[in-house]
């Protein structure tokens, strides 16, 4: 991790562990909104104001954070607005690098080497961790938003004016209900899977693997419609595919979760297929990057063997 701007030690998974050796995740640090006149968003400053082109979004294709914001992209027709960059899936000892494996880009900014490069460039100071997905803004030349959530979010609305969509991704009629569903899935069941994979402790690890399957259970029931929230495709829905996606093929085996996999759920494996069709969702998907990567998580897997499968998911990409 960087402290005070300055590379410190080599990185590891656990980014830090509570009394009881429970995961516990950093809080995002750069919360800036891009909005349709460059007015001040729910937290941080103004200025940032929609144009096309004028925004580049790093991601890393294995996360399931910079994965949502990659299908909010798709999703809203940004995909000529904002640039992408994508970095390595495997996660060096000095973090997230660029370019060296297949469909991993270089850095178009400074011809960085890592991602944590880009982190002390907005902050010489900085000190954390170098995460994805980064929001630029090329015009500024500085970090906009580094969480996913708020960067969800505004893709959803900054863009209108430049690109109308019939998408709404966050719907007033129903915030109060997303505004409720989605710190469950999130503390139960997106992060609820690394809690399990990273525990420290045999009693933290039982706990996450509980809190998962509750909520997997929960989800199976819910799910009468073909999204949480009836016929209506919101936010919550896309939170909730990058962890189904990546359950069978990631988690069910690395994280040791393991009770049942997606596949033994009727619903939710319908659901994941169905986002999965929505327009520009499929590209967003690259099982190569995120088998590859997960798989090389030296601290839970010292040998790096990649398994092959599962077939199921394969049948679905393809």
């Amino acid at each position: 991790m960087l402290v005070d701007g300055k590379w410190a030690s080599d990185w590891q998974p656990v980014q830090k562990a509570d009394e009881k050796g429970r995961f516990v995740r950093q809080v995002s640090s750069f919360r800036n909104w891009i909005t349709p006149d460059g007015s001040a968003g729910p937290t941080g400053e103004g200025g940032f104001k929609a144009e096309a082109g004028r925004y580049r979004l790093y991601v890393a294709l294995i996360c399931p954070w910079a994965s949502r914001t990659l299908i909010a992209r798709a999703l809203k027709g940004l995909t000529d607005v904002i640039e992408v960059v994508v970095v390595n899936p495997v996660m060096s000892d000095q973090g997230w690098q660029f370019g060296g494996y297949d469909g991993a880009h270089d850095d178009p900014l400074m011809g960085a080497t890592y991602i944590h490069e880009i982190y002390t460039k907005a902050d010489p100071e900085f000190t954390g961790r170098a995460t994805v997905p980064v929001l630029w803004d090329k015009q500024r030349d500085v970090m906009v938003n580094n969480e996913s959530a708020d960067i969800l979010r505004m893709l959803d609305t900054a863009f209108e004016g430049i690109v109308p969509s019939d998408v709404r991704l966050y719907p007033e009629d129903l915030a109060e209900e997303i505004e409720a569903l989605n710190p469950v899935i999130y503390d139960r069941l997106n992060n609820g899977v690394y809690k399990a994979g990273f525990a420290s402790s045999q009693e933290a690890y039982d706990e996450a693997v509980v809190g998962v399957f509750d909520t997997l259970d929960m989800l199976e029931e819910r799910l009468t419609g073909d999204y949480l929230f009836g016929n209506q495709l919101t936010e919550t829905d896309i939170r909730l595919f990058v962890t189904l996606i990546r359950f069978d093929a990631a988690y069910h085996g690395l994280f040791k979760t393991n009770r049942r996999q997606i596949a033994d759920y009727p619903r939710l494996s319908a659901h994941m297929a169905r986002v999965l069709r929505l327009p520009g969702v499929r590209e967003t998907v690259n099982m190569d990057h995120i088998t590859r990567g997960y798989y090389a998580i030296k601290a839970l897997n010292p040998k790096r063997i990649r398994p092959t499968g599962p077939a199921h998911i394969e049948a679905l990409l393809a």
